[in-house]
């Protein structure tokens, strides 16, 4: 079985609040991810919101299809 948490003051707490019993012998294996450097470096759509537009219209969320496909409104 497989656990997660993370190490605090070097101790390992495990997530959820499981617990092992006293003497189990574990192994630890650290989970590196990568972080990127630049902004530039995560991408196109990462900076998408950055050309978002105001378009007066209060209900786009819920009736994107609308105005996309022209389908019926939802209410």
């Amino acid at each position: 079985m497989t656990y997660r948490g993370q190490v605090k003051g070097g101790v390992v707490i495990l997530d959820d609040g499981t617990s092992l019993r006293d003497g189990t012998v574990v192994r630890i294996e650290p989970i590196d991810f990568e972080v990127p450097a630049k902004p530039c470096e995560q991408g196109a759509l990462f900076h998408a919101g950055e050309h978002a537009q105001p378009t007066g219209l209060p209900d786009l969320a819920r009736n994107h299809d609308h105005y996309l496909y022209g389908h019926p409104k939802e209410s």
